[in-house]
């Protein structure tokens, strides 16, 4: 049941004890106008008895034939806000400030999982090692079925995150995807400078119902004279289709979409170090806060947020996927459907060799990423912005899930060339930055 029927529902229900409520103290609006009131209405029927109260006493009036709510007012944002590891809000404080932190630290030897658990929860702060001091650690993980639209990014053992519909198997060199594959892609919509025409220029990846993660290169620098990023498109396949995209399916049948989504970009938030002047595009990342929140079906979907360094001890022969619409040729025409292609890793020694080739006196850091070099084979124009996927396949999941462990910041003069890999912003570098952008 959508907001606007289930508020409908409940006005009708109680319309004769409403009407004697006192004056909204907040502002009264359409519920899709709220995000905290349309987060509750969002969740999955049934709603338990407090959701429908709070929404039962919000009701203030109609706008024509449309029920209103009322919105409380927005409290203001804390600068030390930040989400912890499990996706819970907390405060950025140095470790030692933090009680459950502190007795984590003081076990002896200390679980890998606490570790773990410590060092992805790392924001940034005024101490030497600041942490996102939340409630402490989840006692079970949630459930799938509790995969409700949230403004921190999912646990990734709620398996809320990083899961696709398709189990089967252009960018460019790539092969079509099917129609409900990397349910987290994201184009983001420009209005053009010169004309006001909407432009495709970037893609992106959602991370939790309201961020998206993409390269601050698609934010900030010369892609400003192109135009200014207003929208998102979630749920495309075909972007040359404004309706529902269909696909064969075996046997037969049909697998069809529900339409794009397209939602309004609240906030561009480009990394503060990222230097649009220089070529090397370190800390070449940024965040979207959307206005509204995203709803989850089997086409819209958020991947999750790596769990450690893959290039830290990468498997052997490691190969990563990457997806868009970017160009399919040398002759940069962009793909109208959505296209993966795997790509092998390459150390950053191995690529700041190759690139000192390519580009003379271009250094790469810490915090890039590369992989690619086979001819044929590559993210492309088109494609900045977009995820370097890793597939992790734990114990406990056969079918395992994906992270978002890059995103496509720049490669080869020519796509597809042979010993010449991408470059990619190293996600996990950068974990204490997210946690410490995403805010309430």
């Amino acid at each position: 049941m959508t907001p606007l029927i289930l508020i409908s529902a409940f006005v009708t229900s109680y319309m004769c004890y409403v009407q004697g409520q006192s004056t909204c103290n907040g502002q009264c609006v359409v519920i899709k106008q709220c995000p905290a009131l349309n987060e509750i209405a969002s969740k999955p029927p049934p709603l338990n008895q407090k959701d429908l109260e709070t929404l039962r006493k919000a009701y203030c009036g109609y706008q024509g034939n449309i029920p209103k709510v009322c919105c409380p007012p927005k409290p203001a944002v804390d600068d030390n806000a930040c989400i912890d590891a499990d996706g819970q809000f907390g405060k950025c404080v140095g470790v030692y400030s933090c009680p459950h932190m502190v007795k984590l630290l003081t076990e002896t030897p200390i679980a890998p999982e606490n570790y773990n658990y410590i060092q992805n929860s790392r924001c940034e702060g005024k101490d030497n090692y600041n942490v996102c001091c939340g409630p402490g650690r989840l006692a079970t993980p949630s459930t799938p079925t509790d995969c409700a639209p949230t403004i921190a990014p999912p646990d990734r053992n709620s398996e809320c995150c990083g899961r696709e519909g398709s189990q089967g198997n252009r960018i460019f060199g790539g092969n079509a995807t099917y129609v409900d594959q990397y349910p987290w892609l994201t184009l983001i919509e420009y209005r053009g400078r010169s004309d006001d025409r909407i432009k495709l220029l970037c893609g992106a990846s959602l991370i939790s119902s309201k961020f998206a993660l993409t390269a601050a290169h698609c934010l900030v620098g010369p892609v400003q004279s192109i135009g200014t990023p207003i929208n998102v498109r979630l749920g495309e396949y075909d972007k040359s289709n404004d309706g529902p995209d269909c696909v064969l399916t075996e046997g037969q049948g049909k697998d069809c979409t529900n339409g794009v989504t397209i939602i309004p970009i609240e906030k561009s938030i480009p990394h503060p170090m990222y230097d649009p002047r220089s070529s090397a595009k370190r800390h070449d990342i940024g965040l979207l806060r959307l206005k509204d929140f995203a709803p989850y079906d089997d086409f819209i979907r958020p991947i999750c947020l790596p769990s450690s360094d893959i290039t830290a001890n990468p498997p052997d022969k490691l190969r990563l996927l990457t997806a868009g619409w970017g160009a399919t040729d040398e002759r940069h025409s962009d793909s109208a459907i959505k296209l993966h292609v795997a790509l092998p890793y390459v150390t950053l020694q191995q690529c700041q060799s190759l690139y000192s080739m390519e580009r003379g006196s271009l250094q790469l850091s810490q915090g890039q990423m590369c992989a690619g070099g086979e001819k044929g084979k590559d993210s492309c124009k088109g494609d900045s912005g977009g995820p370097l996927m890793y597939e992790n396949r734990s114990e406990r999941s056969l079918s395992g899930y994906f992270e978002i462990v890059g995103v496509v910041s720049f490669g080869p003069r020519i796509c597809g060339q042979e010993k010449i890999p991408g470059v990619y912003t190293k996600v996990s570098e950068y974990l204490s930055w997210i946690r410490s952008n995403i805010k309430p």
